[in-house]
């Protein structure tokens, strides 16, 4: 049988190889937001095991808003990614510095 451990275990792999994308990948900012809705799918996942083993529903709820909020961030960095890919025909992390106000 599957229990809590499980899921735990199998959360904190996720998390862990997204903090090693984002820690090696410092060039692709399209893989920099991979990493960070990975992340949050770790801490959903986390939040339905706790849900599921302590027979409330809260955590699932929180999850609702989570994935409202990563779909939102989603967008919003897909548009900002859009822009500068327009205005400077690359998206190197390496050379968003120079926007600096």
């Amino acid at each position: 049988m599957i229990g809590l451990q499980h899921y735990l275990v199998v959360s904190a792999m996720l998390f862990v190889l997204s903090l090693a994308g984002i820690v090696v990948n410092r060039r692709n900012l399209i893989l920099l937001l991979m990493c960070i809705e990975l992340m949050l799918l770790a801490v959903n996942f986390n939040f339905i095991a706790f849900s599921r083993y302590l027979g409330d529903e809260t955590g699932q709820v929180f999850v609702f808003f989570i994935l409202t909020v990563a779909a939102a961030e989603a967008a919003i960095g897909l548009a900002i990614l859009v822009v500068l890919f327009r205005n400077r025909r690359s998206i190197a992390v390496q050379e968003l510095n120079t926007l600096k106000g």
